[in-house]
């Protein structure tokens, strides 16, 4: 069965990308930049000569000779050619360009570009020490190569609020950034829990199947020893009596091979003896009754004329499935209609179909939803069946299976 010929079944699943970590160096190599590196980068160095060329307007009005201007234009070039390294020596480059930044002005939008990116990078230790050094840079620099348009103590105030403010906000973009990698961190946590509920509920339930399958084959194994024990004890038994016997013990074998084969190990819980009644296809309308004396609106279709001919393993998945699915619809949409179709027979698979209508009003949280699922599916499967579930197009919620059944 597949979704085309199910259409009203939605996707129970989605993929999560895994989380890539870090960039660093990964096995020796460093990893490649991407457009959004070389976008930074650029910004940052545009960033920077704007700057530079501010200082240089200023450093030409107080009247510098042009040797030292051309000085500074070669060292304001330099200071924000070396911003393409920036990741690399974050430190050295920010203590260079601040100690730079003394002497030329015109390094002065590099040394700030080299102090945001630090506080980026880098914990508050070495930031701070950093930009302590930036800006008692800032305060020669109001002395050394003085702005004529400003006083000392504007230039000063300026320059150690502008420090501060690019210390600031590489801080904060490295809070966020530390923010961002701790909550991926906690849902790719929350995801490996989701997955190891999982694998246990799909344990509990192969334990579960396995149990039901010993007491089972128990059962087969004790008719097959009374029937054999008679044909031992009567050997002068009437011809009749003999290939009845013989029928029954055939027959026995024959489904206890079946059980075997779906025995993933004897694993009966602690206190859990004795050998229980299990349901077949034949007690599907004794569960609706029962249903029905609850409260709930269960419509029974069944297109199977004689449920008991339904192999014993096949109606006891069919019983199981059903019964799944009238619990989740008492536990989620409590008062609406349910519908339970039934059809099939040898040679074709028995199918088997609960639907129920949307909720009435808001679909009530029960602790643990989707585990009896997991193990519908996984009883389904070792059946040699196949399972799907899902929420429908008018808001309801249906489950359908469908389970091999031999001529």
């Amino acid at each position: 069965m597949t979704r085309t010929e199910y259409p009203w079944l939605l996707p129970s699943a989605m993929a999560a990308p895994a989380d890539p970590g870090p960039a660093g160096k990964r096995g020796g190599r460093r990893p490649r930049r991407t457009v959004r590196d070389w976008v930074v980068d650029l910004t940052a160095f545009v960033f920077a000569v704007f700057i530079g060329m501010v200082a240089l307007d200023a450093a030409d009005q107080a009247g510098n000779s042009d040797t030292l201007l051309l000085a500074d234009i070669l060292i304001g070039l330099a200071a924000c050619g070396t911003l393409w390294v920036r990741r690399r020596r974050p430190v050295a480059l920010a203590v260079g360009l601040c100690l730079v930044q003394v002497v030329s002005p015109t390094a002065g939008g590099a040394a700030l570009v080299a102090v945001f990116s630090l506080a980026i990078h880098r914990p508050f230790k070495p930031v701070a020490l950093v930009a302590a050094l930036g800006l008692a840079s800032v305060i020669g620099q109001a002395y050394l190569r003085p702005d004529p348009t400003t006083s000392h103590l504007i230039a000063i105030i300026l320059g150690v609020l502008l420090m501060l403010l690019v210390l600031a906000w590489g801080m904060l973009v490295r809070s966020r950034r530390q923010l961002v990698v701790a909550l991926r961190e906690r849902a790719v946590r929350a995801e490996n829990e989701a997955a190891l509920r999982a694998e246990q509920a799909q344990r509990l339930a192969r334990e579960a199947i396995a149990r039901e399958m010993h007491d089972v084959l128990a059962h087969r194994l004790t008719l097959l020893s009374v029937h054999a024990g008679a044909l031992e004890f009567r050997p002068d038994a009437p011809p009749a009596e003999v290939a009845r016997a013989a029928g029954v013990i055939r027959d026995s074998s024959h489904e206890a091979l079946q059980d075997l084969r779906m025995i993933i190990g004897v694993l009966r819980a602690p206190g859990d003896d004795g050998e229980r009644p299990q349901p077949t296809l034949v007690t599907l309308e004794a569960l609706v009754a029962e249903s029905r004396d609850a409260g709930m609106k269960v419509t029974l279709d069944s297109g199977v004329d004689d449920p008991a001919a339904v192999p014993s393993t096949t109606g006891r998945t069919a019983y199981r499935i059903a019964q799944e699915g009238l619990t989740n619809a008492r536990k989620h949409a409590p008062g609406t209609g349910t519908t339970v179709l039934v059809s099939g027979g040898p040679g074709d698979g028995l199918t088997v179909e609960v639907r129920n209508e949307a909720p009435l009003g808001p679909v009530p949280h029960v602790p643990g939803s989707g585990q009896g699922l997991i193990g519908l599916t996984e009883r389904a499967t070792l059946a040699g069946g196949r399972f799907e579930h899902g929420p429908t197009h008018d808001g309801g919620f249906a489950l359908r299976a469908w389970l091999p059944w031999s001529a």
